[in-house]
């Protein structure tokens, strides 16, 4: 079967999909990547193509913020940012939406789309505070499993402010709550509430945030969130099926896009890079004031690509 492949690596987690010629979407994957991009991008691969051996790939995108590296090591033909990737996928579900909240692992983004074109965006990548990590530990702590956290706080009936401006303060005041004698579902939906309003102040400010508007994102799969950001909206917001892997289906729709263009075959390098040897490595370079930290990577034992210099003296001299 041939198919178009997209590859969301993150921080937290790697999020690969498949899409058919039709773009319909085939198989997904939402792994962790443990602060190990390139064994989560094999092992993900590996499992991708034990459970769909007939794939013919025609075509390879990455985005993320490891997209760079993944893209590399896969051979991907399309290399686009997450605001790209996540706006064409948000597109392509929803084609009239105009606005696109995406809170991932370790960083939260507003897109606002007008007539099928993205006219403004804006990300929070300095705190913790509304990111999926954060959630992740706040349910830790309270020996919550994060699946349930949702469910737990849509059980709430009684409203518990809690500050949510920094993840340090969110963190004491749910402490103090506790001690307080709150229940958990409350201090739970305390919190969903908290996070909306962080993110509504920092990222929307001064925006205008119309509907059909999509939430999309791990964090999505939180139906407290979902219902703190309707009752702050006033508004339904909509969460796609496939909300967790949004980044991944736009960077394959790009790629698909990027091969009609090109007319040519993909340079994808075959599932059997899953069990090759990558050795990443840097260093500064001083051949100027800038001091560029260069990223170069192995394979095989093979220099196969360096990247990071702003003068292009080490990445062009790479073969293409």
């Amino acid at each position: 079967m041939q198919a178009f492949l997209g590859l969301d690596v993150g921080s937290v987690s790697t999020n690969i999909a498949v899409l058919n010629m039709q773009d319909q979407i085939i198989d997904n994957l939402y792994i962790r990547t443990q602060g190990r991009p390139i064994d989560a991008v094999q092992s993900g691969l590996r499992e991708i193509k034990e459970r769909n051996p007939e794939l013919t790939i025609e075509g390879v995108g990455t985005t993320g913020s490891g997209r760079q590296l993944a893209g590399i090591v896969v051979g991907a033909d399309s290399i686009k940012n997450e605001i790209t990737a996540h706006a064409v996928a948000a597109i392509h579900i929803v084609p009239d939406v105009q606005t696109v909240i995406e809170i991932g692992g370790q960083d939260s983004k507003l897109i606002i789309i007008r007539n099928g074109i993205v006219t403004d965006f804006t990300m929070n990548t300095v705190c913790a505070a509304g990111t999926g990590s954060f959630l992740d530990q706040q349910a830790a702590r309270l020996n919550i499993p994060i699946e349930a956290f949702g469910e737990r706080a849509i059980e709430s009936s009684a409203s518990v402010r809690v500050a949510g401006r920094c993840a340090v303060f969110a963190e004491s005041d749910m402490i103090h709550k506790q001690q307080t004698g709150h229940q958990i579902p409350d201090i739970l939906n305390g919190l969903c509430q908290a996070l909306v309003r962080n993110f509504l102040n920092n990222l929307g400010k001064g925006k205008e945030l119309k509907g059909p508007i999509i939430f999309q994102g791990g964090v999505a799969a939180n139906k407290g969130m979902k219902r703190a950001f309707e009752e702050a909206l006033n508004c339904s917001v909509i969460v796609p099926t496939y909300h967790n892997v949004m980044g991944a289906i736009g960077a394959a729709l790009l790629a698909k896009e990027q091969m009609a263009k090109l007319e040519q075959a993909t340079v994808f390098h075959g599932f059997d890079i899953v069990d090759f040897t990558y050795t990443p490595r840097s260093f500064a370079c001083d051949g100027c004031p800038n001091i560029c930290e260069v990223i170069e990577l192995k394979m095989n034992d093979q220099i196969t690509a360096m990247w990071g210099d702003c003068c292009g003296k080490w990445s062009k001299s790479m073969p293409l």
